[in-house]
Order: structure tokens, then C-alpha cells, then sequence
């Protein structure tokens, strides 16, 4: 929005006003009407930031990182550390080594596969088993998408967690995506502790 000018009569009622008044500070000077007040700059984001100096030939700062967005199941799974024998591990993963049980979830309600899998690893445990399979399926895409998206396979998904909460955590040694002959995606390799 752009200050008009005042008129001539203007100014002139703004004389007789002001001869009127009682100043509150006498020892200041009579502001001239016609003067527009300056705008005091206010400081910006960027007149705020300091940039430190940059010379020719110099490299700059590393950018942030942006987004720590969450990585997928199997990479973290992936990349959990080997509680394990390294050598027997790596049988395991290559799909040497047999699972000594296995549990079917397909097709299970949440609640109702908990149950299962929990009464499932704590049995095995008690009977000595080391390499157990647990079989969660790949999971079915959606026709419906949604607003927000939901992962496919939902206990895909769940069954990592519940094995590293209790009851079962103190049972589970290490987990892992089972190898292609033992079901692939779709299924986990649980090595278990020795029962004590």
C-alpha cells in the first residue's frame, strides 16, 4: 500500500492542532509532516544467517542429509548385527541349514496368529529346536489404495516385531528372510537360544 501525500489544508489542521497542544517533551523538535518516516528494516531468515566466508577453489559444506526416512524390513533385517555363529549364519542364509519346525500364518487374523506364534517359539524352544520357520506369506495387493498407505503383508511385517518383544525375545537368538527353497519373502528363519 503506497502513503499519500497530504494536502495543503491538511497540513494546516495539523499546524493549528499541534499549536494547541501541550508537547510532553518540549525539548524534542517538531516533527514536519511532510517528511515520510523511514521504515526500520526488519531483519530476514536469510540477513540473520551467518555464512562463513567462501574462497575460488574451496569446497563447501556437505548438505544435510534431507528426509531419515524409516529403510525396508528386509534391509533392516539385513543389516542387524550376527548374534549368532557367523559360519552357521551364513548356512542359514544360503538355505543349507533345515528347519527343525515350522508354523503356517497365512491367513490368520493379527490376534489370532500372536497366539500362535507365541505358544509356537516357546514350545520349540522347549523341545530343544535351534532353526525354526515361521511362514507369513508375501501378503496380496490391494485393489483399494487409500489415503494411507499400508504395507503388503501385514504380518509380514508384524511377526519381526512380536519376536523381539516378550514373551518371545528371550527365546529368539536372531532373525532373518528365510532363502528362496524355504519360502523366500514369505517366510523368516528364527534361530533360538538354548533352553536352560
Amino acid at each position: 500500500m503506497t502513503r499519500r501525500r497530504l494536502t495543503p489544508e491538511e497540513i494546516e489542521l495539523w499546524r493549528r492542532v499541534a499549536a494547541r497542544a501541550e508537547r510532553l517533551h518540549p525539548d524534542r523538535p517538531d516533527p514536519d509532516p511532510r517528511a515520510k518516516p523511514k521504515p526500520k528494516p526488519t531483519p530476514t531468515r536469510r540477513s540473520a544467517a551467518r555464512f562463513e566466508p567462501f574462497e575460488l577453489g574451496q569446497k563447501g559444506q556437505e548438505k544435510s542429509r534431507g528426509h531419515d526416512l524409516q529403510t525396508g524390513l528386509t534391509e533392516r533385517l539385513a543389516n542387524a548385527p550376527v548374534q549368532m555363529d557367523q559360519k552357521a549364519f551364513q548356512r542359514m542364509k544360503r538355505g543349507k541349514l533345515k528347519p527343525e519346525a515350522r508354523v503356517d500364518l497365512h491367513g490368520m487374523r493379527l490376534d489370532q496368529a500372536h497366539g500362535v506364534l507365541i505358544r509356537f517359539i516357546l514350545s520349540s524352544q522347549a523341545s530343544g529346536c535351534r532353526l525354526v520357520l515361521v511362514i507369513t506369506g508375501k501378503g496380496k495387493h490391494r485393489e483399494e489404495p487409500g489415503p494411507i498407505p499400508t504395507p503388503r503383508g501385514v504380518l509380514k511385517h508384524q511377526v519381526p516385531q512380536w519376536l523381539r518383544m516378550p514373551p518371545m525375545a528371550q527365546a529368539v537368538l536372531q532373525v532373518t528372510p528365510a532363502h528362496q527353497r524355504h519360502g523366500g519373502e514369505g517366510a523368516y528363519y528364527v534361530y533360538l537360544r538354548r533352553a536352560r
